[in-house]
């Protein structure tokens, strides 16, 4: 058991601090300028991830997903407001906003903006993401960009 647990930890070295700091200054940019090639590119081959918009998937699936989003809210915007680093696991603090300008989802733009609060978790390997969840009110979304209706309480 103890051979197991010391072949897991070499096999992944922790990234530091630094480094994962740099990896989500990149982030960021690439979500500045909607770069769905360049956020899919972090990604390690065999990576999975598990969004409330476009389902589990991995690294091949990655880029078409942000570009789908990108392609709803011409004008999203991610700020972080808290990156929580411990080893190699990662929790970004974040709040997103746009305009559905764009088909989303086969629906046409209803021109309504949203903004929501969203926190995703990583877990890195050798500076790569290898497993992400993230977690938001992907129905406020919907309701908030008209793209779904609710009945008064």
């Amino acid at each position: 058991m103890a051979v197991d647990r010391q072949n897991a930890a070499a096999d992944q070295s922790v990234t530091s601090r630094a480094a994962i700091e740099a990896l989500f200054a990149r982030r960021q940019e690439a979500w500045d300028n909607l770069d769905a090639a360049a956020l899919a590119g972090d990604y390690t081959s065999d990576a999975f991830i598990d969004s409330p918009v476009t389902g589990r998937h991995g690294k091949t699936a990655a880029a078409a997903s942000f570009e789908a989003v990108f392609k709803g809210f011409l004008d999203m915007t991610m700020k972080t407001e808290a990156l929580i680093i411990d080893g190699n696991k990662v929790a970004q603090v974040m709040q997103f906003e746009g305009t559905n300008m764009g088909s989303f989802l086969g629906l046409e733009p209803s021109g309504r903006s949203f903004s929501i609060p969203a926190v995703f978790t990583y877990e890195l390997r050798n500076g790569q993401i290898a497993r992400e969840q993230r977690i938001y009110d992907f129905t406020g979304v919907l309701v908030q960009v008209g793209l779904l209706k609710t009945k008064p309480v």
